[in-house]
């Protein structure tokens, strides 16, 4: 039973079309939009037919799933009884190779979401969505954002053109720390590199299984390239990435860094310490044992109550029903996951709601 009042930490507003973005271009970039002949960022990071997309009850007879505000409201915000929600667009501005055209996509998502959702939902809030093949572009795009304090966190996909550690990625990272903005790392790909350590592979189901490895690394870029270290207040937030293979992740982790800690020493403290402080993951999905008393057992492993972060993942299908909350968690955590853990992870939640 979810309790009213829920911070729900990732859901995902659909652009039901391109022509929704071009009102928020500027003259020159729909010129070559029309000279160009795109008609669609597609992205097959969510094929709009697969199951795992859009569940049935929440695909409409016309339009997209999530197209709409009355769809949020009615099937994410009021059926789960949540005060707040936070946006993270997934529209495919990453996967553009020309930096300026990317750019320009990006800045008109970030004005369509504020424009079309935040101006007329008080319960939402939002993700500065970039592009990071020009990391300039990206801080610029968070520096213009972070003036409106709805937007509360900087979104990045987990399988780019490098590990996010590199110090490359470091402005966006000195910008949200700056602004007091999270970085939320999803799910999906800019598509320039194969999804695997081996190479493409054949499938979606291959695919989508290897976004956890894709988060796996991510995670021990930041660690080890020293991003926590130089940003120590920094807050990262997987999304959409699972969280039941984090405590065996952190052992295998925590045993190397022991052992070759003398080729990082900016790791100054063990990487599993470090994640309970500074990392933070949505529970949908969640990757459930046959048991449900095992879930309570790996929560135990993680040794923290703080690390995770209510979400329906909404429009995805990972449950059905209102069952955003998996079976077997203790539940004298669920306080925290719903409501305390968001506001201590967001800080502008803390600064702008009572």
């Amino acid at each position: 039973m979810i309790e009213p009042g829920a911070i729900d930490c990732d859901v995902h507003p659909t652009v039901p079309g391109l022509d929704a973005l071009l009102p928020y271009m500027d003259g020159h970039w729909r010129a070559m939009v029309e000279t160009r002949g795109i008609d669609e960022l597609n992205t097959i990071s969510y094929p709009a037919n697969a199951p795992i997309t859009a569940r049935a009850d929440w695909r409409p007879a016309v339009g997209r799933p999530a197209g709409t505000l009355a769809q949020m409201r009615g099937e994410c915000l009021d059926a789960f009884g949540s005060s707040l929600a936070i946006l993270n667009c997934l529209y495919g501005v990453q996967m553009l190779f020309a930096e300026d055209m990317a750019a320009a996509f990006a800045r008109a998502v970030n004005e369509w979401i504020a424009r079309e959702w935040l101006d007329r939902e008080p319960r939402l809030r939002a993700s500065i969505v970039v592009q990071t093949r020009n990391v300039e572009f990206a801080v610029d795009e968070i520096e213009r954002c972070a003036a409106d304090p709805r937007f509360v966190q900087v979104l990045l996909l987990a399988s780019g053109e490098h590990p996010l550690g590199r110090r490359l990625y470091w402005p966006i990272y000195a910008a949200a720390a700056r602004h007091g903005l999270a970085v939320g790392i999803h799910a999906g790909s800019n598509y320039h590199n194969p999804p695997t350590a081996m190479g493409w592979p054949s499938y979606y189901t291959e695919d989508y299984f290897a976004q956890a490895q894709a988060f796996q690394t991510q995670l021990t870029s930041l660690i080890c390239e020293g991003v926590f270290s130089k940003y120590p207040d920094l807050k990262v937030v997987l999304l959409e990435s699972g969280w039941t293979w984090l405590p065996a992740h952190l052992w295998r982790l925590t045993k190397y860094w022991h052992g070759l800690r003398m080729e990082i020493p900016w790791v100054d403290r063990p990487p599993a310490e470090i994640v309970r402080s500074n990392v933070r993951l949505s529970l949908t999905p969640t990757d459930a044992p046959p048991e449900p008393a095992d879930l309570a057992r790996l929560v135990e492993h993680m040794q923290s109550d703080d690390m995770l972060l209510f979400s329906t993942d909404y429009p995805h299908g990972q449950f059905e029903g209102t069952a955003a909350i998996p079976e077997g968690l203790p539940r004298g955590l669920l306080r925290k996951i719903t409501h305390d853990n968001p506001r201590a992870t967001y800080a502008r939640l803390r600064e702008t709601v009572a």
